[in-house]
């Protein structure tokens, strides 16, 4: 399994300059997060790694994370909640099911509450519990070695302990090693 951080966000940009929150709501790629999602899609292609499907948290930043991912790898996009970020921030709410299946209309929400993320007081405790519970699931997938997950560095570091940068990558086996080269 590889694991990718989404791309740079706007909230990335305005938190990591000033460590406050910027209050933006589901926030999208900027340019520069967008090169370094192609970048990263170009890395795995050459890796040899087969993908062959993507999963992806529903929020804005990690759907269009996976569009790229998709274009350049010719995989298909599951969405997957279980891998959503931490809910701390403004930017952890999200767009409302009915909101992303007009802008994402090629991409099935319909297994998704029309609010589907959780009140912004999610505990690290809860992120564990979520974390434990997808690796668990992700373990009994047959497929497991050939699945890309797009998610969030609140919801990686649990799942991983490793601190991942945007559009960073990692191999991961829910199996056992928590930690493979990429």
């Amino acid at each position: 399994m590889i694991l990718i951080r989404h791309g740079q966000s706007e909230f990335n940009v305005h938190f990591s300059r000033t460590g406050l929150d910027p209050g933006i709501t589901d926030p999208h790629l900027t340019e520069a997060g967008r090169a370094q999602v192609r970048a990263t899609a170009e890395a795995i292609q050459r890796s040899g790694r087969p993908v062959a499907r993507l999963l992806s948290s529903p929020y804005t930043r990690a759907l269009q994370t996976a569009e790229i991912l998709a274009g350049v790898l010719k995989v298909p996009v599951d969405i997957e909640p279980m891998v959503r970020e931490h809910a701390l921030y403004q930017c952890d709410v999200g767009t409302c099911r009915s909101a992303l299946c007009q802008a994402w209309p090629a991409l099935n929400f319909e297994h998704l509450e029309e609010t589907w993320w959780p009140a912004l007081d999610e505990t690290d405790e809860d992120v564990r519990l979520r974390a434990r519970t997808f690796r668990q699931r992700a373990a009994a997938w047959a497929d497991w070695r050939q699945v890309a997950v797009v998610s969030h560095w609140g919801f990686l570091l649990r799942l991983t302990g490793r601190s991942l940068q945007n559009a960073e990558h990692l191999a991961f086996d829910p199996t056992g090693r928590m930690d493979l080269e990429a």
